[in-house]
This record gives structure tokens, C-alpha cells and sequence, in this order.
């Protein structure tokens, strides 16, 4: 059987995570182009930077609640075998859609991230074309946070598939593993 307090745990934490990338994509930095007093320059001023650390927290809670589901699970491929059947191929083809969604989760938010944080110090001479104010594209931290809300859809149901699957194993003859398969052979 699942794991109730492993699941609302991942549940809550990538709940958090995608409500700060949300908070992200909404308190991203702008710029404006500004003169110096004498009237010489044009130089770019940029406001909060609150969205790079919304950013970085989201990665990082994402990262958290992905690492207690592998551990839980053991990678997939690690600790007792599985049953065969539709349980074990569900948990399979869900495990490899979770690590999909949260890698591209995880590109999303480190990318916005670093290029919030990015701020350019280029300066113009007044009367010639403004400085390019780089910030981070609209919609960078939206796609993480979409990704990350399929990552934390797809990692319980891969959770509770894989559960399903491990729980109904049964080794030959009824009798406890041995380990070695050959428990039957007396």
C-alpha cells in the first residue's frame, strides 16, 4: 500500500514549489532606461529581484520532492521485484514521463532564474539608441510551474502504481523470497 504521509508530504512540497514558480512568473524583474544627472548616459534600472530566489525555492522543492519519491520507490529498479502485469508497465512508462516532466521543470526554472538574476550594466550615450535592457522572457517561470504541476500529477500516480505492483509480488510457490529464485528447488 502507498505510503499516505509520503504522499501528502510530496503533495504539499511541490504544491509550494508551484506556487512560487506562479509567484516567479508574476514578480519578475522589468527594466527602465534611465539618464545619469548630467545627462551624458543612458543606463538601465531594474526593481525586485524577488523572483530569482521564488525561482530558485521552486527547483529546489521540486528537486526535494522528487529525490523522496526515487528514494521511497528505490529508483524503480532497485529493492523487490515486481509483480508482472498492468500495474508494474503503469508504473513504468509514469516513471519515465516523471523524470521527462522534471527535467524540463527543472531547465525552466533554472534558466528564468539565472536570467532574472541577470542584469546588464551597459551604458549609451545620450541621444544614441537606448541600452537593450535584457530580463527574462514572460512565460519562463509559467512553463516551470506548468511542469511542475505535471511532475507532481505524474510522480503520485507513479508512486502509487508502483506501490500497487510491489505490494501484490509473490515469489514462486508462496514461499518468502530467498533472494536467490531457487527457494522452490528442494
Amino acid at each position: 500500500m502507498a505510503s499516505k504521509i509520503l504522499l501528502i508530504s510530496v503533495f504539499v512540497i511541490d504544491l509550494i514549489a508551484f506556487a512560487l514558480a506562479v509567484a516567479a512568473e508574476q514578480r519578475r524583474s522589468t527594466a527602465t532606461v534611465v539618464q545619469d544627472k548630467e545627462m551624458n548616459y543612458n543606463y538601465c534600472v531594474y526593481d525586485s529581484d524577488i523572483s530569482t530566489g521564488y525561482g530558485v525555492g521552486a527547483l529546489m522543492l521540486l528537486m526535494l520532492g522528487q529525490v523522496l519519491i526515487t528514494v521511497a520507490s528505490k529508483c524503480f529498479c532497485c529493492g523487490k521485484p515486481l509483480s508482472p502485469g498492468g500495474s508494474r508497465a503503469i508504473a513504468l512508462v509514469l516513471f519515465i514521463t516523471c523524470w521527462v516532466f522534471f527535467f524540463i521543470a527543472e531547465v525552466c526554472l533554472l534558466a528564468g532564474s539565472v536570467r532574472n538574476a541577470y542584469h546588464t550594466k551597459y551604458r549609451t550615450i545620450f541621444g544614441e539608441n537606448p541600452p537593450s535592457c535584457q530580463t527574462v522572457r514572460k512565460g519562463v517561470f509559467a512553463a516551470g510551474a506548468t511542469f511542475v504541476f505535471f511532475t507532481g500529477i505524474v510522480s503520485e500516480l507513479y508512486y502509487f502504481y508502483f506501490s500497487r505492483a510491489s505490494d501484490s509480488f509473490q515469489s514462486y510457490g508462496g514461499a518468502p523470497d530467498t533472494g536467490v529464485g531457487l527457494g522452490t528447488f528442494k
